[in-house]
């Protein structure tokens, strides 16, 4: 076959197949490329494409245009290697698009390393449990949320942050390795707004750390009682310490602010003679107040409970006292807590706590009846602690019972009892 005479050059420096439609009974085929002024006859005509020297089949111009393109792709990897070294390659083939092509360098000539990717190891070490980790807390420095970190995590760099929310987040976002929280209060009960991040984050639950609460009245240095006109803190503070201040003769007005050490933060910084603040000693002694009273709380026994967040879960042991929290909801609505209740008490699983919470996707639950009417009943989400490991067998086929009951069931974590002793603190309420 003479290749040159299915040939045609075209100044147009790309390669592609056109179709010209010149009579009805014939299609001429010309295969355009670039210059190659030693393989191809400038002097071809497309006439000669439809003579009988083309082949009498249709794979023979195809395979012509293949073998031309081939040394077309050759020719021009030649000149590109001279002009550019090699860097680069064919634009087009046949009129089609090519991908660039990364250059490869040649090993003798010591090429730079490539730069190592960021890994998560990079991004947040994993160290030893306690030492340097970094916990977020809510509150500002002085907090008894500081202190439950310090407890939980000696030696650790405590972050502190304005909102509950943000300190999931910290974590969330590798800002902190860990986030100590408050869930409940032994005389102020559960703290709610945490139950429900519990539920829209996906942190895990590591630990638990209980904090015993000392309470003190403070205020600016040279400051009397019989000077205050009011006292602001956490709500659950002043709640907590209301028959103490009663009693000290305080009838003064009481201001809610969002945390212990942010009230005695704001005295400071703005010199308020006239108002005290309820908080620990740890604040007084960071903000520069004096301790007006020690011991303040109505109840020696007043004790906060924190549970340790982090980005993945502990794995479960049986050599210690383990605890376990849990969520899960029905569709039916409340009747099925009998039934999760029993799938415990059945394997003798002791429950530390039960806290119920609005369903906020669906608050309330319509029941038809005809001859009555329309009920109305609140749905809720049930949050239950109980004593065992979900390495027991015995936990496991609880928590599988209690899947046959619910239409959502949620592990919060698995986590070690803090069984550290604790020693009431002194009141001076009694």
């Amino acid at each position: 076959m003479d290749l040159k005479s299915l040939t045609r050059i075209a100044s147009t420096p790309s390669v592609g197949l056109t179709h010209h439609r010149v009579a009805p009974a014939r299609i001429v085929i010309q295969c355009v490329s670039r210059n190659d002024s030693t393989n191809v006859n400038t002097n071809s005509s497309p006439a000669n494409v439809g003579s009988g020297q083309v082949g009498r089949a249709r794979h023979d111009w195809q395979s012509a245009c293949a073998i031309l393109a081939s040394k077309v792709v050759s020719s021009e990897q030649q000149d590109t290697e001279k002009s550019n070294g090699g860097a680069e390659g064919i634009s087009a083939v046949n009129g089609h698009p090519t991908l660039d092509l990364v250059p490869v360098n040649n090993p003798s000539s010591s090429p730079a390393p490539l730069p190592k990717p960021l890994s998560i190891a990079d991004l947040s070490p994993s160290p030893m449990h306690g030492a340097q980790l970094r916990v977020a807390y809510q509150g500002v420095p002085g907090a008894y949320s500081e202190a439950a970190a310090g407890k939980a995590y000696p030696n650790c760099e405590a972050i502190p942050c304005d909102q509950f929310e943000v300190a999931f987040q910290a974590v969330e976002l590798w800002i902190a390795d860990r986030a100590v929280l408050p869930v409940e209060n032994s005389l102020g009960g559960s703290i709610h707004r945490n139950y429900d991040l519990l539920l829209r984050h996906r942190l895990h639950i590591v630990g638990e750390v209980q904090l015993p609460v000392h309470h003190c009245l403070l205020s600016l240095p040279g400051v009397r009682k019989e000077y205050l006109t009011r006292v602001i803190s956490h709500p659950q503070a002043l709640s907590q310490c209301e028959h103490t201040l009663t009693k000290m003769g305080l009838t003064v007005a009481r201001e809610a602010v969002d945390d212990t050490a942010g009230a005695a933060e704001y005295i400071a910084l703005n010199n308020l003679r006239d108002t005290a603040a309820i908080a620990s000693a740890r604040a007084a002694e960071l903000y520069g107040l004096q301790i007006l009273a020690d011991g303040i709380q109505d109840d020696s026994g007043n004790v906060t409970r924190f549970v340790m967040l982090a980005r993945e879960p502990i794995i479960p042991r049986t050599d210690r006292p383990f605890k376990t929290s849990i969520v899960f909801a029905h569709d039916k609505g409340t009747s099925v807590l009998f039934k999760v209740l029993s799938a415990f008490a059945f394997r003798n699983i002791s429950l530390t706590k039960i806290e119920s919470r609005p369903h906020r996707n669906r608050p309330i639950r319509l029941v038809d009846d005809a001859n009555v009417g329309t009920a109305k009943h609140f749905e809720y989400m049930f949050y239950v602690d109980f004593e065992a490991s979900m390495a027991e067998v015995r936990a496991q086929n609880a928590l599988a019972e209690v899947q046959e009951f619910t239409s959502f069931l949620r592990v919060l974590g698995s986590y070690p009892m803090d069984m550290t002793p604790w020693t009431p603190s002194s009141s001076n309420g009694d």
